[in-house]
């Protein structure tokens, strides 16, 4: 740390004295440790005792620096779980709203199962836990098994995690298969059911966490993503065969409602067996055995293909027409493919839509059979409508992938395309443009061209001081649309650029968020008042024709991080906005007396000319607009899809997708307001 570091700072506390170092440019003393006071007595009467360190990494040696709070928590959450009763606080003070989360967690790895499975339903509570200690290695573990058809093995050697598992990994799925078939013998559940159990069978809907301790661990590689310690798979197989052992032997009820699940999965297995035969490839040349459906390419090079897996008949047929066909295969799908998260894997083998990706793929499908070297293509790109069921069906596509076939979006094969929102025509030039943003990026360009902004003080702004200004503007509108499903948005914007949307207004303040309404309201309609109401709430309210219109900004919304955000913003062009601006594009004035009013004035005045075609799906582009848009590999933009947290997206797929409605519930309600939604 203190190498990649512009400065660090050490406060070590020993010995009731209080000792500081600090070292700059990657580790040059420019503070000699010292000692600079007594530490602090606790309440039990010993002086405090610790190390802190601060540091801040160098740009020079990182691109970005900026430190990303949610990969922080989840690494600190996983280490407050495994090092049980330790407490760990996470602080950030970035933002405008402070944040502070403190970790602690007795239960240790039996916690973190249930904190992993706490958008499922386990069979059993509590999870099993095991503990022991064999040649030096100390071995825990914890597991237990849900309704779902997904294994999730979180391993650990020493608090440091491998995603690729290892020796530890191999001992305890060795120790586990061989306790339950042994159980399962010798309960004769598994000769009643007549199905021979497997490894896969065992793991089915199965939760742990596997933590090893090693006093000299050996790794495959430097980011240590797997043990290759030979000594701790017989530690693990040891420890763990000989606590499951005991824990089946005590609880029968449960092992028997465990077992149950793990024979109807070998018996799913062997009905997935027999369905996917029909899914199979026969061969490279057995063009027969391909989709119906797909229209393939002439490439054989998998690393020179790409598979585009288009929504609908009519994107499909354009798609089809535009690509370019010696190495682009287009596979059109009808309707919402089957969602893969709530079906068993027979089931899922018997649905049209999954059959037919599982062949043009070619890799097969199932741990044991499929074979990622047999892909066809290493380019998979979904590429769906920009609307809500565009936005489905690749979720749909999203999780099949992430649960089928893992390994393809871990070797960086699976896009999702960007097809443009908006085609521009102006005279005879084309443009598309990708999103929103990129649209009212370009419509304030084209409307500040050539344009002034006299304020009331007389100063015009022009040119490049005007675009700063409109895009500072810009940020107040965004703000304000963020919260318009809590509060209107002119009243929001008003009480903003007065100062009042704050907890305690000033009554100037309040008086200045009126003057505001009325500048913007119609003659005789320009009667608003602002006063503090019941509640800390802030009433804006005004009569028309004998009706009162009343709008109530309460004290929760003006305490919100979104309001705070929106005053900070509007706090730095409030004095832009102070008296009436004009705004002159190219052809005529325009009066203007707020944010909102001017992004209106300069898109419009931007759009002037223009033709502009929004696109709500694929199919309304003709083949060669689908190919300089979406296809064409020197123009297309492609989203790569990763996983950063293993657990984390299993927890995201089981909440979105699971048979389990409360959590979702709960997502739904808690980020409804964030929500973008096509109208």
């Amino acid at each position: 740390v203190n190498a990649l570091s512009d400065w660090l700072e050490l406060r070590i506390h020993r010995n009731g004295k209080e000792h500081y170092v600090r070292f700059e440019d990657g580790g040059a003393t420019v503070e000699p440790l010292k000692e600079v006071g007594d530490s602090t007595v606790l309440d039990n009467g010993r002086p405090y005792t610790g190390t802190s360190v601060r540091f801040l990494a160098s740009p020079a040696t990182f691109t970005m620096t900026e430190y990303n709070r949610s990969t922080l928590e989840h690494r600190l959450r996983e280490l407050a779980f495994l090092n049980s009763g330790v407490k760990i606080t996470l602080k950030d003070d970035r933002g405008t709203e402070p944040y502070s989360d403190t970790m602690m967690y007795e239960g240790g790895v039996a916690a973190f199962v249930s904190h992993l499975d706490r958008t499922k339903t386990p069979l059993f509570t509590p999870p099993v836990l095991i503990q022991g200690e064999r040649d030096g290695v100390t071995v825990e573990a914890a597991l237990e098994w849900n309704d779902s058809y997904h294994e999730n093995v979180l391993c650990f050697t020493n608090n440091i995690p491998q995603r690729d598992g290892g020796t530890h990994l191999a001992g305890f799925r060795g120790a586990l298969t061989r306790i339950i078939n042994s159980y399962a013998a010798s309960s004769g559940l598994a000769s009643k059911a007549k199905v021979a159990i497997s490894g896969d069978d065992a793991r089915e809907g199965l939760t742990c966490v596997l933590s090893v301790k090693v006093p000299d661990p050996k790794f495959s590689s430097q980011t240590k993503d797997k043990l290759v310690s030979s000594e701790v798979r017989p530690a693990v197989e040891g420890a763990v065969g000989e606590a499951l052992a005991e824990w089946f032997e005590e609880h029968p009820n449960e092992a028997k409602m465990v077992v149950s699940k793990i024979i109807e999965a070998a018996a799913a297995r062997e009905a997935a067996r027999k369905a996917r035969e029909l899914t199979r490839r026969k061969s490279a040349l057995d063009i027969t055995s391909l989709p119906g459906k797909l229209a393939d390419c002439q490439e054989k090079d998998p690393a020179k293909s790409e598979l585009f897996i288009v929504e609908g008949d009519s994107a499909g047929g354009s798609a089809k027409q535009g690509r370019h066909r010696e190495n682009q295969a287009v596979l059109p799908l009808r309707g919402k493919i089957l969602n893969v998260e709530r079906a068993r894997f027979d089931k899922m083998l018997s649905s049209d839509q999954v059959g037919t990706l599982i062949t043009a793929l070619g890799t097969g499908i199932g741990r044991d059979q499929i074979n990622y070297e047999k892909l066809r293509y290493h380019k998979v790109i979904i590429m769906t409508d920009a609307d809500v069921d565009g936005a489905h069906i690749r979720t749909l596509l999203l999780t099949f992938f992430y649960r089928q076939m893992p390994e393809l979006i871990e070797r960086g094969y699976l896009y999702i395309a960007q097809p443009p929102l908006y085609k521009i025509a102006k005279g005879r030039s084309e443009r598309y443009v990708k999103d929103q943003a990129e649209m009212d990026a370009y419509l304030i360009e084209e409307g500040v061209s050539e344009a002034t902004l006299t304020l009331k003080s007389g100063e015009v702004i022009s040119g490049q001081d005007l675009t700063e200004r409109v895009s500072a503007a810009r940020g107040v509108k965004l703000s304000v649309d963020r919260m318009t499903a809590r509060a209107p948005g002119f009243a929001l914007e008003a009480a903003a650029l007065a100062g009042a949307l704050i907890l305690e207004p000033s009554a100037e303040a309040l008086k200045l968020a009126a003057d505001r309404l009325n500048a913007v309201s119609d003659e005789g309609e320009d009667n608003w008042s602002a006063e503090m109401g019941e509640g800390m709430g802030l009433v804006l309210s005004r009569e028309v024709r004998g009706v009162t219109e009343t709008v109530v900004l309460d004290a929760n919304l003006r305490e919100s991080p979104d309001a705070k955000r929106l005053s900070e913003r509007a706090a730095t062009i409030a004095s832009d906005y102070a008296g009436p601006a004009i705004f002159a594009p190219k052809s005529g004035t325009i009066v203007i007396n707020s944010p909102s009013q001017l992004i209106d004035a300069v898109t419009t005045a931007g759009a002037k000319g223009m033709k502009i075609q929004r696109y709500k799906g694929l199919g309304e582009m003709n083949p060669g607009q689908l190919w300089e848009t979406t296809l064409d590999p020197n123009a297309r933009s492609l989203l790569q899809v990763s996983v950063t947290h293993a657990d984390t997206a299993d927890e995201l797929f089981t909440k979105l997708m699971g048979d389990v409605v409360e959590p979702r519930r709960e997502f739904i309600q808690e980020h409804a307001l964030e929500a973008e939604v096509d109208a």
